[in-house]
């Protein structure tokens, strides 16, 4: 790696490509050592397993160091575009920039007063639509009042007509009883009398 910073702009790449490509080998033969470390007799194996998995944690290490140094160089090189740029630039008036809009202020202003109008209007009608609903609750309120009294009073005439009709059947029982007791008192003195 530090060879890595010392070298020049031209063979940096091909120093990056062969670094990555030894790390991939060694990572293939790490991968193969893992096989044949599983292979080893039981005492040496938890050993050869502990070394393998160093070797990797390593080349992974590597790995990422390789990707950080290729990360600042690429953000590096993006600098020095960027400045060589800003470098080469010519500058020119900026008229155009400091120019004010006061068309496109003015059109905001007015749309914004139209916004304005549009919501004064909008709670207007709000509150006429809400004194509307207070006003049909107080007169449904004197409706169902109303109706209770209507309610209340076909109570008291279907009372009064159950009544009525109670005492109709107790007359009609009462006549034919006593239909039946003239008839009886008639047959009486009928029979006694005649």
């Amino acid at each position: 790696m530090g060879a890595l910073e010392k070298t020049d702009r031209q063979s940096v790449h091909l120093l990056e490509n062969e670094l990555q490509a030894r790390t991939d080998q060694i990572f293939n033969q790490l991968e193969r050592l893992e096989i044949l470390a599983s292979k080893e007799p039981p005492n040496r194996r938890q050993n050869a397993k502990l070394r393998v998995d160093q070797l990797k944690y390593d080349v992974q290490h590597l790995r990422t160091a390789l990707q950080n140094f290729q990360h600042r160089r690429y953000a590096r090189e993006a600098q020095d575009r960027e400045r060589e740029e800003l470098m080469s630039r010519t500058f020119t008036t900026n008229d155009a920039d400091t120019s004010i809009p006061i068309d496109e202020t003015l059109q905001f202003n007015s749309k914004l007063e139209n916004a304005h109008r549009g919501m004064d209007d909008l709670l207007g009608s709000g509150s006429g639509i809400l004194n509307g609903l207070r006003d049909q609750r107080s007169t449904l309120k004197g409706t169902h009042k109303k109706m209770l009294d209507v309610a209340n009073m076909l109570g008291l005439s279907n009372t009064v007509m159950r009544l009525i009709e109670k005492r109709a059947t107790q007359d009609k029982l009462i006549m034919i009883g006593g239909m039946l007791l003239t008839c009886v008192c008639l047959f009486l003195v009928i029979r006694y009398l005649g």
